[in-house]
């Protein structure tokens, strides 16, 4: 088999019908357009919608999304636990003590030093934070969240990520 042998398999290369070319054969007259209208005259493009707003410009283009299943902690670092002086350290000694919210989630971050044991308890801590009270000789202990070991109650309504 040489190159100017081959040819394509039957039926698989079609010529385009050529229309408007008078009425002798198939698509002449009105071409396959139908009669009268915007579209049997000119060019209307595929996404014209008839002067209603089309929908490219009725869809919201924001970018990315808010994820309603968040997980917002209140973070307090070590510097701060060191100055409140408590030794047993919970949400509630330190929403006592008007470091955080009523019912925030506390996450203790790494920054400062703690230089006296104590018993922290929080929702998260971060690693750093974790080796420094422990190296401080404290305790840490992990709270469970509020809604246990499934995924956190949405937030925001039905058009929030829309």
């Amino acid at each position: 088999m040489k190159v100017h042998d081959l040819q394509p398999a039957a039926g698989s290369n079609k010529a385009r019908r050529r229309v408007g070319r008078g009425i002798a054969g198939k698509g002449g007259k009105t071409a396959g357009r139908g009669t009268k209208g915007q579209k049997a005259r000119g060019q209307v493009p595929a996404s014209f919608e008839g002067g209603q707003m089309p929908l490219h410009m009725r869809v919201p283009k924001l970018k990315g999304f808010t994820n309603p299943f968040r997980v917002e902690y209140q973070g307090l670092n070590l510097d701060s636990l060191d100055a409140s002086g408590l030794d047993d350290i919970s949400p509630e000694t330190l929403y006592g003590k008007g470091l955080v919210g009523k019912k925030a989630l506390v996450k203790v971050l790494g920054r400062g030093e703690i230089t006296r044991p104590v018993t922290v308890r929080a929702h998260a801590f971060s690693a750093s934070a974790e080796a420094a009270i422990t190296a401080a000789g404290g305790t840490v202990e992990r709270l469970p969240l509020p809604w246990g070991e499934r995924r956190p109650p949405a937030k925001g309504n039905q058009f929030t990520n829309r």
